[in-house]
């Protein structure tokens, strides 16, 4: 066996509670803001979608530089725990907030969950090439990847089955808004328990300083990230692809109770095909993204999901019973090629920085794709006040073609090493 075989297999169990606490973090926010995105269109208030995300990803903008800070000063180990006791703690007040129907509560639980994140994300992510070496990272990110979409499409897929339970149990609260509020505190509370189990590795820049500039401190984090140009177009690449997926999901709701009249559970099955594609892509990745020209996978990958988009109004001509398979097939072929973009792009951001500056350069990377997710919001808002989501789908799919053709120019011209 070869020292990197035995590295690897000593980082087996830290990975695995590593990932564990990843996928009950991801469970929980996303099966809590899907069962807040469905009930607000069921209620006829889609534009409360577009605040959803505002307030869970502004966290994500106004405290990326001290949790990049705090990856780097600290044992990642430690920002987890912290974290995920924090979740906890965000969980319960999101419980009575959806239980009783309290919008101001679960706006506030909303943000506190965007909040956690921001801190458990450059921890966890600059954590893999702590546990692995070079070239193992891309492979450990699409199992890490495998494992998260799970988490996000199990969350997803429960929320509206949830929803759905019929009847009424403690003080006449409707059955399925309890059962959200006790599962998101029991996930959270074994998040905590898990996360105890994380790899305990020493912090990567004990004297790190604290970035009383805060988000201008980013932009200087930003600023550095410019002055390596394929790192620089990494980064633009992820916050294209994040921004689509969160329009996307953003469509997906209104086009599944509005437009075809679908349950809650059908609506958030959709989400789920698309997050099962995501997954698959993310396993085939790696085949595909290997070796110095790892990047020209992203025009080919990116243009064929503009493609599949932009078909999507035409599935509507369909036979009634070819409807609805045709969407779930399309929305699946979507995640397919998203997650074949998305791995090769993420390793690359975990392994290209020094690791010294891991954890800003992942915390700048992610205010940048949260900007383009807080976007996403108020143009989800625009393009469902104006089309038909499938419409709306259509748009999203051509700009992701004409992104993806113009990177494919620029990166079959440039010499970057």
């Amino acid at each position: 066996m070869s020292v990197e075989d035995e590295q690897v297999r000593q980082a087996r169990g830290k990975f695995i509670a590593m990932a564990a606490a990843f996928f009950l973090g991801v469970y929980n926010d996303n099966y809590f803001k899907q069962a807040v995105l469905v009930l607000a269109v069921a209620a006829g208030r889609t534009t409360m979608q577009g605040l959803a995300v505002v307030v869970f990803t502004a966290p994500y903008l106004l405290f990326a530089a001290p949790a990049g800070w705090a990856s780097d000063r600290f044992s990642k180990r430690s920002v987890v725990i912290a974290a995920k006791a924090v979740e906890l703690a965000a969980m319960l007040v999101g419980a009575v907030g959806i239980a009783r129907g309290n919008w101001v509560l679960v706006l506030v639980m909303l943000g506190t969950m965007g909040t956690q994140a921001t801190f458990m994300s450059p921890a966890i992510n600059g954590s893999i090439p702590e546990l692995y070496p070079a070239g193992y990272v891309t492979r450990a990110n699409g199992i890490l990847r495998m494992v998260v979409t799970v988490g996000i499409l199990t969350g997803i897929a429960l929320a509206g089955f949830t929803l759905d339970r019929t009847g009424h149990g403690f003080m006449g609260i409707e059955n399925g808004r309890l059962y959200v509020g006790a599962c998101v505190v029991l996930m959270a509370f074994a998040g905590l328990l898990v996360s105890f189990a994380i790899a305990r590795n020493p912090a990567a820049d004990p004297a790190a300083p604290y970035p009383w500039w805060g988000p201008l401190a980013t932009l200087k984090d930003l600023a550095a990230i410019g002055k390596d140009p394929l790192l620089a177009f990494v980064v633009g690449a992820s916050v294209f692809v994040w921004t689509c997926g969160s329009l996307q999901v953003l469509l997906i709701n209104p086009l599944g109770i509005t437009e075809l009249s679908l349950s809650k559970s059908a609506t958030s099955a959709i989400i789920v095909a698309q997050l099962a594609g995501i997954a698959t892509g993310g396993l085939l990745s790696p085949r595909w993204a290997k070796g110095a020209n790892w990047h020209r996978v992203l025009a080919p990958a990116g243009a064929c999901m503009g493609l599949t988009m932009m078909a999507l109004p035409l599935l509507k001509h369909l036979p009634a019973p070819a409807l609805l398979p045709g969407i779930f097939v399309a929305v699946a072929v979507v995640g397919l090629f998203g997650g074949i973009f998305l791995i090769p792009v993420e390793s690359f951001i975990q392994t290209r920085p020094e690791a010294a500056r891991r954890g800003a350069t992942l915390a700048a990377a992610n205010f940048a794709v949260f900007g383009g997710i807080l976007l996403s919001g108020e143009i989800s808002n625009f393009l469902n006040a104006h089309w038909a989501p499938t419409m709306g789908m259509a748009f999203v799919g051509a700009l992701a073609l004409v992104v993806s053709v113009g990177g494919g120019i620029v990166l079959r011209s440039a010499r970057w090493a």
